[in-house]
């Protein structure tokens, strides 16, 4: 495949992308819109930043600008389903992109944002509708969205919607839909839950998985600085007052971590501006904090990893992983908001001695190991066997334990010694015994003098 003519797109499509610069389909694309033009399920996988969006955008916009009538109030021809909202929003811009030289009507919808907008584009009538699950949801119980007319239905990031626990909504989703719909799944990995799910969802579908030479781009730096929890912070505020740090994204693992390292920069870093976004944000607030990012008015931005997919800013020139992900495939997402579109980029881990499990983890899926760079101010001290040299592994004899007897006792060795055999043992007890035969020795409690028994006793 060698440009997009070759898949028999329409000319407004074809314009619309060479206005974008785009001149080769990515193999994702070539590999999938093929298929979906023809009307099929599919099931893609395809590694971050591999295209997926014009691959499944293309096609829905193609089949709907043919013989099309105006939709009907409330009922959507197609619909696209993201896990989180900046993937929503993206999408959506995509959308808006392909569809400046074709008459088709789309709107976003997601969770924090205000109904009264949504409801009236939905009056209106769109083409296409993407939303989240939980606020798409929220419009069926309204009334507000019928799917009694929809042709395609879109399931982007099928592998992040698992993770967040949106399965049932989905199922739910498309039990509503007619039964001749196309249903069409995309996702950066094929694990078992995903094949189950694909099973639920596609009938006979065409699977598509595009090359992954790596997992992440050749354009990124990868470096990891090994640090002590004690100064992890003071290690943070070293890097981002580096003058090299124009544009920086500070991925953390708890929200509540977020606004806390936001004062902390402010506190400590003279000049450098900083906010965060997490899923706790309202949406509002969190597409503010994302515009300053994009338009300089803020240089660090710290976030969950809510924001490590379905954000595309430009100019990020490092990603800082200031906790590492406890999934190493969130990694890739996390890195791959720097090096974008070819420009080079530089992602740095820091990582407390007791994560280096979660470092090996990263290392065996990305397939490189990660430079570990011990020039900075506070260095974690290298891990050192303590055990002496030559030393077995394992638990060490107590100091007070003798090993045991072996080999054969000498003839004339100890008294009660047998010949050939091990010496006799010597019971210091043995006058403490009784001396008649068959009966049991007194027990500790009966051995116990009569007032101390009638004091526990009384005590108790």
């Amino acid at each position: 495949m060698t440009s997009f003519s070759d898949l028999n797109l329409d000319e407004p499509l074809l314009r619309a992308l060479e206005k974008q610069g785009y001149e080769t389909p990515t193999p994702i694309q070539g590999s999938a819109i093929p298929h979906l033009l023809e009307g099929k399920d599919l099931m893609g996988i395809a590694q971050t930043g591999g295209g997926k969006t014009a691959a499944f955008v293309l096609p829905i916009l193609q089949t709907l600008s043919q013989d099309r009538t105006r939709p009907k109030a409330h009922m959507p021809t197609a619909i696209i389903i993201a896990p989180t909202r900046e993937l929503a929003s993206q999408i959506g811009k995509a959308i808006q992109i392909f569809t400046r030289d074709i008459k088709m009507f789309h709107t976003v919808v997601y969770g924090g944002a205000p109904y009264g907008p949504q409801m009236k584009d939905l009056q209106r009538g769109v083409d296409i509708l993407v939303a989240t699950p939980g606020r798409l949801m929220d419009h069926m119980k309204r009334g507000t969205v019928k799917l009694d007319n929809i042709q395609t239905f879109v399931l982007d990031e099928a592998d992040r919607m698992l993770d967040m626990g949106f399965v049932e909504d989905v199922q739910e989703i498309a039990s509503k839909m007619p039964a001749n719909h196309q249903t069409v799944m995309f996702s950066a990995t094929m694990s078992p839950q995903i094949k189950r799910l694909s099973k639920t969802l596609l009938n006979q579908p065409m699977y598509v998985e595009a090359p992954r030479e790596t997992a992440v781009a050749s354009t990124i730096e990868h470096s990891v600085l090994m640090v002590s929890r004690d100064h992890k912070k003071d290690l943070l505020m070293h890097l981002l007052g580096q003058s090299d740090k124009t544009k920086v994204i500070v991925f953390v693992r708890t929200k509540a971590s977020t606004e806390g390292l936001v004062e902390d920069i402010h506190k400590n870093i003279e000049g450098i501006k900083a906010n965060c976004i997490h899923g706790d944000k309202p949406q509002r607030a969190r597409e503010r904090t994302l515009r300053s990012f994009k338009n300089d008015r803020i240089t660090v931005l710290v976030a969950t990893d809510v924001a490590a997919r379905g954000i595309d800013v430009s100019g990020i020139s490092h990603v800082i992983n200031y906790d590492l992900p406890m999934e190493a495939e969130n990694y890739v997402h996390r890195v791959g908001r720097t090096g974008r579109a070819g420009a080079s980029g530089i992602a740095i881990s820091i990582c407390e001695p007791r994560e280096r499990n979660l470092l090996r983890s990263v290392e065996e899926f990305i397939k490189q190991k990660v430079t570990v760079d011990d020039d900075h101010p506070f260095p974690a001290p290298a891990y050192k066997d303590k055990r002496a040299p030559g030393k077995p592994k394992g638990r060490p004899f107590s100091k007070t334990k003798k090993p045991a007897f072996k080999g054969k006792a000498k003839l004339g060795g100890k008294p009660g010694g047998k010949p050939g055999g091990k010496p006799a043992r010597t019971d210091k007890r043995a006058d403490t015994r009784t001396k008649h035969v068959g009966a049991k020795p007194a027990s500790r409690s009966s051995a116990r003098p009569a007032a101390k028994r009638q004091n526990f006793k009384h005590a108790s």
